[in-house]
């Protein structure tokens, strides 16, 4: 089941730039419990379409996107130059948009024979707005965890360096770690891709029989929306990342009942969810 998306609301000029950064509650993961806020970074989900035939959906940020259209469209070999682009509308959503572009007819038939080649591994054909709401599906509520003692965050970072065993060695390589309920390392997985280790890290938690609500799991990258999508279907209970989440991300862990928090450099952990 997905979630229903909305009638398009008011356009915003073409190509705006990104908005200010919202301003989001937290707190302080501490003694005294202080709520304050942070400006965090927006995203939305982006769905493609050329010629009315749906290409990718994707997360990013709110800002410039007919010029990141432009720019997929010739890194992707999709058209040639910015001539074979003829029309970019935008169609704006919560928390979503629809980008349809017309294109020459030349690139489109080349998209076209292309697609036929990849058919056993590409797109799925789904209309802009059908391929928004996957990329914005409904998903279980949880139920509510406890958060892991504050102690266990203590030191988080220098305990993820000690159990990245091949990024010491090689570097660029993201981590998911799974921290049991004495806030001991269980399990360490590393990819290149970030949803790759998490996706890896949930593989383990499942073959070894492990209840992801207890303990707490942490990610070294971005805490972006698919994360949060990835935690909430695995049911884990508290996600930890080492990077400051989105403003969409909080939103939808608090609807989720996730527990979230961020653990910055050189302040105290921050809970977003539950505030």
């Amino acid at each position: 089941m997905v979630c229903r998306i909305e009638q398009p609301e008011q356009q915003p000029e073409a190509n705006a730039p990104a908005p200010a950064p919202q301003r989001v509650a937290y707190r302080e993961y501490g003694p005294d419990g202080v709520v304050a806020e942070a400006p965090l970074a927006a995203e939305i989900a982006l769905a493609i379409t050329y010629n009315g035939l749906s290409q990718a959906v994707m997360m990013v940020s709110p800002g410039n996107l007919e010029d990141f259209i432009r720019g997929f469209s010739i890194t992707n070999d999709i058209v040639s130059d910015l001539s074979e682009i003829y029309d970019i509308r935008l169609s704006h959503f919560p928390q979503a948009c629809q980008a349809d572009v017309q294109i020459s007819s030349r690139a489109f038939w080349a998209l076209k024979d292309h697609r036929r080649q990849m058919a056993g591994t590409s797109g799925c054909g789904l209309c802009g707005v059908e391929a928004l709401e996957q990329a914005l599906p409904q998903l279980q509520i949880l139920e509510p965890s406890p958060l892991p003692p504050a102690e266990h965050l203590q030191g988080l970072r220098e305990r993820i360096e000690q159990a990245q065993h091949m990024a010491r060695s090689s570097g660029a390589l993201h981590a998911a770690l799974y921290f049991d309920a004495q806030g001991e390392v269980r399990l360490c997985q590393e990819d290149i891709g970030r949803h790759n280790a998490l996706d890896k890290l949930i593989g383990a938690l499942l073959n070894a029989g492990i209840d992801g609500r207890q303990g707490f799991t942490v990610v070294t990258s971005r805490c972006s929306l698919e994360l949060i999508h990835k935690a909430v279907r695995a049911r884990l209970g508290t996600l930890v990342s080492l990077s400051a989440p989105t403003a969409l991300t909080v939103q939808w862990a608090n609807k989720h009942h996730l527990n979230l928090i961020h653990v910055p450099h050189r302040n105290a952990p921050r809970i977003y969810s539950p505030i």
